[in-house]
């Protein structure tokens, strides 16, 4: 029997000059020379210095430890070797949307004539991952529930305050480029997949959308996978603070799954109470304030994020993933804070965002240097 609980990790990278920091598009020439190590694990997106990498289905966080550090360090070498760089974070400080090609496909062309410039500035990097439940109706019940945290999850993660050469003020400007996007954000309640799947359904047989896909919610019940898939992430700055977040996505399924058998349920809020807090922790990350509307208190994102952690701690021991559990409490004790915060303070210190640049080529090489040899 298939371990309960697999995990999927979806990561877009920038594509940048090792010597400079700034934005290549190489995407196509990365394909050709990685299709033999990687097949269908590396893909391209809408704008051409994006690299997407996508795991196996992962049984369990030791192992995404490990293969994700790997793949990292493949990708690195094969880019290395072109004269480019990776840069993990949400965007790219310096880039403008309107000078990146897009990339030759019949899908992008699509999505240009539907979106136009709201497809076109999509110079963001986001990280995607998917949980593995029993079934479809146990993704939409889940879903449900885990709504309530995605602003939390979505604060831990903040790692775009650069847009265009400007501080935006903002800890997550990816998420306000994001934004126009038709079907995105917080989704509402379903009763059932029954109800989800005739709501996609409806759209399809309308001409809105061709397949569930581009159903682009903050988090969704995968259209052809039994994944609950969290959405809402910028592409955080190394690979243990990515793996760290994949585990609380996992914790939190696992647990919500545990009380759901024993006939437990958490609340259910509405995605307007739900798109209040998430623009509290777009706004200010790990320092935002969130609103508990069940018990009508506002208290710190940090202590929000803490009680979440212990609500899960039963078990992530079962997981193996106390380690990563663990990192995250200790970016919450931290006064550096997420990727957000430490950029933010690079530029404070030197005003220089080439500094930042640098910075973040090398977080994204932090911790996969034993895995070069792999």
């Amino acid at each position: 029997m298939a371990k309960p609980f697999t995990i999927g990790i979806e990561e877009e990278f920038q594509l940048v000059d090792r010597q400079t920091g700034q934005l290549y598009p190489g995407i196509q020439t990365v394909l050709e020379h990685g299709q033999a190590i990687f097949g269908e694990q590396i893909k391209a997106e809408m704008l051409q210095p994006t690299v997407e990498l996508i795991s196996e289905v992962l049984p369990d966080i030791p192992t995404a430890r490990k293969e994700m550090r790997t793949a990292r360090a493949k990708l690195a070498r094969l880019v290395g070797e072109e004269g480019l760089a990776l840069i993990s974070a949400g965007t790219h400080p310096t880039a403008l949307w309107q000078e990146q090609p897009k990339t030759p496909h019949e899908r992008y062309n699509e999505l240009e004539e539907e979106y136009q410039d709201v497809a076109r500035s999509i110079l963001i990097f986001g990280l995607h991952v998917h949980v593995g439940v029993e079934k479809k109706e146990m993704a939409v019940t889940l879903m449900n529930q885990l709504r309530t945290w995605l602003p939390h999850l979505l604060a831990l993660s903040t790692n775009s305050p650069f847009w265009a050469g400007r501080h935006t003020g903002l800890k997550s400007y990816r998420s306000v480029v994001w934004k126009p996007f038709p079907r995105s954000g917080i989704p509402e309640v379903f009763p059932s997949w029954n109800d989800f799947d005739a709501y996609v359904q409806a759209l399809i047989k309308t001409g809105s959308i061709d397949n569930g896909k581009k159903i682009w919610w903050d988090i969704r019940p995968h259209p052809f996978f039994n994944t609950v898939e969290f959405r809402i992430f910028d592409m955080p700055g190394t690979v243990e603070y990515t793996i760290a977040i994949a585990a609380l996505c996992q914790a939190l399924v696992a647990k919500l799954t545990r009380l759901n058998k024993a006939g437990l349920w958490t609340p259910m809020l509405s995605s307007h109470f739900i798109e209040e807090n998430k623009w509290h922790a777009m706004r200010s990350g790990l320092d935002a304030e969130v609103i508990d509307y069940v018990q009508g208190r506002r208290h710190s994102m940090r202590e929000s994020i803490s009680e979440l952690l212990d609500f899960v701690d039963d078990v992530i021991d079962d997981l193996g993933s106390r380690p990563e559990i663990d990192h995250l409490r200790g970016v919450l004790e931290d006064k550096h804070g997420t990727g957000a915060d430490q950029q933010i303070a690079i530029y404070q210190e030197t005003g220089n965002l080439d500094d930042v640049v640098q910075f973040l080529m090398q977080q994204t090489m932090k911790g996969i240097q034993e895995s070069w040899g792999a």
